[in-house]
Order: C-alpha cells, then structure tokens, then sequence
C-alpha cells in the first residue's frame, strides 16, 4: 500500500511518522519527501493495520490527513519518462556529472546490442576523447560526429544543471541537411561551395585570405545565397577552427532572447532563470567564432552592446554585474544594403565600421551560370537519399528552365525546387513538369526535345543571344549585359549565326 501524508512542516516529523510503521515491522519501499507531503510505498500494509495506525498518525504533532495513492509521485514520473524515452525513435541516454551513463531508452539499447548502463560514455563510443570534451566543457558541445556499433551518428549534448546531461543521437537518414552541414563545417571548407563559375571561384580566393585574417567579417548577399555557409568556410580554414563555431539569427528572436542567447544571463535575472544563470553564445564560443545572421535586423540597444564587446571583448550577462572577457571573432553577415541603412540612421555607422573590416560579395545563383546545373543535381542526389527513394536524375529538357529561372531565393529556393520535384516525381526521369518554378518564358523558346546537356546549353545560349542582342546592339554592351569579355560574346554571336551591329 501506498500512503500520502500531509503535514505541517517541522524538523523530526517524517521521522517520527516512519517510526510508528517502523514498530509494526512494516517494510518500506520508498520514502519520498515533498514538504509539507511524505509518501510512503509499504508493500506489507493493509487497510486493517493503517486503520489501526491512524489514531497514533493523527496524535504526531502536525499530521493533518492521511490517503492511500496509487502511485509515489517519483514514481510516476519514473514511468512517465520510461514511457517518454520508449516513444522516441532517435536513441537517448542520460549521463551522470561523471559522464557515465545513468539510463539508456530501447533505440539506444537496441542500437547497441546491450543495456549500458553504468559505462562511461567514452567506452561506449570507443572514443575517450568524446568524454573528456564534455566534462571540459561542461556537456555543452557542438554537434558532433560519432560511432556507435560501426553506425555513423550526429551526437546532440543537452546539459541538465548539475546533474550531467542528456545525449541524443540521430541517424544520417533522419538528419539529411544537418549531416551535410556537419560535414562541409568540419571537414571541406571551401570545397563545400560548390560550383566552378567564374563568380564563385573569386569569392572562393578571396575568402581564403580574408579567412586567415583574425579580424570581423561582414559578409553580403541576397537571401539564399549561402553567406552562413561562407562563414562555417572561413571558420574552418581559420586557426580557430578547433573551437565552436555558434550561430545567432538576430531576425529570429525578439530583442531580450536575443541578448540572453548571445551573451547569457546571470542568476534570477529574471522569472524562469536557471538557478546559476546560463552562458550565452560568446562565452561557450572562447576561442572560436560567433556567426551573427541577418546583421541588419538587430535592434538599437543590442546593436550598442555588440559595439562595446567588439571594442574591448568584454559585456555582462543580462542581470549581471561583473565583466566577463572571452576571445571571439565575430562573422556577420546581412542581405540589406548596410550603407544605406547608416544614412538613414536605422543602423550605427560606428558598428559598421567595426563589422566591415574583412567583407565579402557572395553572387547571386542566377550569376553563376552552368553552376546551377551542377547544384541541381547534387541536391537531386542529396533529395533521393534523404527521402530514401532510388536515385533520379533531370532530363535534358529541364536545363533551359533551370539556366533561364531568375531564381531569386537563389541556392535555398533552387535546393527546394529540387527536393519537391524528387518527392512527386514517379520516375527516375525528372522533367519539367515536376519542376515548380516560374519565370521561365526564356525556356519555353527552345522547342524540342534535347539529347545532352551541351545541346541544351547551345539551344539556351542562342535563345538568349537573339533575345538580348536587339537591346544591347553591340558585342561591348551585350557583353557587359552578360558580365564577360567582348570576345566571348563574339565568338558565340559568330557561331550560332546572328547577326546585327558589331
């Protein structure tokens, strides 16, 4: 049986409760103290006895009632998290403050091919560098890139406020673009921009050497254009590059999170503070890099704050009053005209100043020519492993719609476009009807079916030529039109026979 007493609190008084069931030989289960609550789980006691008990219960100074449960409230939240744990697919073990592994739900046990509780996390990720990293760091780490029983996992630390941490672990086929991420920031820097356009092959040689340079870097650009993966490029070639690399959308939050996510807050500044306040992203970022996104959008006041740090690399967590110093390099990045925003007076010219010594252009999908067939299908490749389908690939009469597109959500929209066309398409051919994008009436100028991509481009790049030509009469207009060299343009009005003004 299981009892629920309630009391009015003082010091001795659960003792003297349990001494009175302790008399009658009862044996006790669980004791837990709620003040002003004990409940006790006794297997032995019956009704017949706790009535008995009850008039020795009642005279213990403070006692106020006395009702059986069905359940200690421990218990039930240990058979609420066991049922929470058993419902999630992703495997999740909890670990103690030593880094050993308290709990284990059945996707974790399953993937192991045992219960491994009591291990430390290292032994069971054969990886002792894994279980220093987390004590050092206080279980706070990026994610990261384990093995368990030969199966490759991303690893995802949640700290639990002196208690340790949970870890959750997330198969390749469930994380798709996280992996991919995790990848490219990890381990190809610069060869995770794709493409070999003249465009993207100067932005690639120029941000090799502002990468090395430990200064701010403001790095521009439409929506979509890929500026965060630009800036996990150069923190990866960079010498900080064996610190965290931590992101901040400054569009996504409302002004107080975001400057308790950036620089933290101290203890009860405010209802619903951890107990011991919480380090923001500067301070778990030391040594390494904090990427601010959509700089643009960041208010007044925090605009201040990050101008302060940027000048001295101190600031105080929210409700704090003590400096704290750490050693972070601040990448920014924006696809509003800064410039303008400073003579309009909605952003601080002192702060730009301080954003903008190192920048970078990052161009536009729509500039970067037969990149985007290229693009197209990798994200093809990438769409049909993530949905876990058989490879496909685009027809030929696809490449005019995609060269012609405007694209202006740029690589973001065309990576959608292409994922969408590989959940609909029944057929390992993709073809433009499966392709939802607009703006292609260059397109709709080629008529026909093509054999090969060159063909396409051929077809393409006179549909073009004749379109632009009677605009811009000359070799010289039409090329910088067209952003290339005269001769270029030349050479292929010669070749595809069209005539006009030279």
């Amino acid at each position: 049986m299981r009892i629920h007493v309630t009391f009015i609190d003082r010091v001795g008084i659960t003792q003297e409760v349990l001494a009175i069931l302790g008399a009658r030989n009862l044996n006790l289960d669980a004791v837990e103290m709620v003040p002003p609550n004990v409940y006790i789980d006794a297997p032995t006691l019956s009704h017949e006895v706790l009535e008995e008990l009850k008039d020795r219960l009642f005279r213990v100074r403070g006692v106020e009632a006395i009702t059986v449960v069905d359940i200690l409230p421990g218990q039930r939240r240990h058979l609420q998290l066991d049922a929470l744990l058993a419902a999630m697919t992703d495997p999740v073990l909890a670990l103690d403050s030593a880094g050993h592994v308290l709990l284990a739900n059945p996707a974790l046990v399953a993937l192991c091919g045992r219960e491994p509780t009591g291990e430390p996390v290292g032994e069971l990720f054969s990886d002792t560098g894994l279980q220093s990293a987390l004590l050092e760091n206080g279980f706070r780490l990026p994610l990261r890139e384990v093995t368990l029983n030969g199966e490759a996992l991303l690893l995802d630390a949640t700290p639990i406020t002196d208690a340790g941490a949970l870890l959750t672990l997330y198969l390749p086929s469930r994380i798709g673009e996280r992996l991919s991420a995790l990848h490219h920031d990890h381990a190809e820097g610069f060869d995770a921009l794709l493409g070999d356009s003249a465009p993207i092959r100067t932005l690639k040689a120029r941000a090799q050497r502002v990468a090395a340079l430990d200064a701010p870097l403001l790095i521009q650009g439409e929506t979509g254009t890929g500026k965060e993966l630009v800036a996990r490029a150069c923190h990866a070639v960079s010498a900080r590059n064996g610190a965290p690399f931590l992101a901040l959308n400054c569009a996504a939050l409302p002004e107080n999170l975001a400057e308790s996510e950036l620089f933290g807050y101290a203890p009860g500044a405010f209802t619903g503070a951890q107990r011991g306040g919480k380090p923001g992203l500067m301070e778990l970022a030391n040594k390494g890099t904090v990427f601010l996104d959509e700089i643009g959008e960041m208010s007044p006041y925090l605009q201040a704050k990050l101008l302060r740090f940027l000048n001295d690399g101190s600031f105080r967590r929210v409700g704090g009053d003590k400096e704290v110093q750490v050693n972070v390099r601040i990448l920014s990045a924006t696809h509003r005209d800064l410039e303008k925003m400073v003579a309009e007076g909605t952003f601080r010219e002192d702060l730009f100043y301080r954003l903008n010594v190192l920048n970078l252009e990052v161009p536009p999908l729509r500039e970067r020519g037969q990149d985007i067939l290229m693009l197209a299908r990798y994200f093809m490749e990438q769409a049909c492993a993530q949905i876990q389908r058989p490879v496909c690939r685009l027809a030929p009469a696809t490449y005019p719609a995609l060269l012609g597109n405007r694209w202006p959500g740029n690589v973001r929209q065309l990576q959608n476009v292409i994922f969408r066309a590989a959940a609909i398409s029944d057929s390992s051919l993709v073809d433009i009807g499966d392709l939802d994008i607009a703006g292609t009436s260059v397109a709709k100028g080629v008529e026909g079916e093509v054999e090969s991509l060159e063909a396409a481009v051929e077809q393409f790049e006179k549909t073009l030529l004749e379109k632009l030509y009677s605009q811009y009469p000359s070799t010289r207009q039409l090329a910088v039109r067209l952003q290339t060299s005269h001769t270029a343009i030349a050479h292929r009005l010669r070749k595809y026979g069209i005539s006009g003004k030279g």
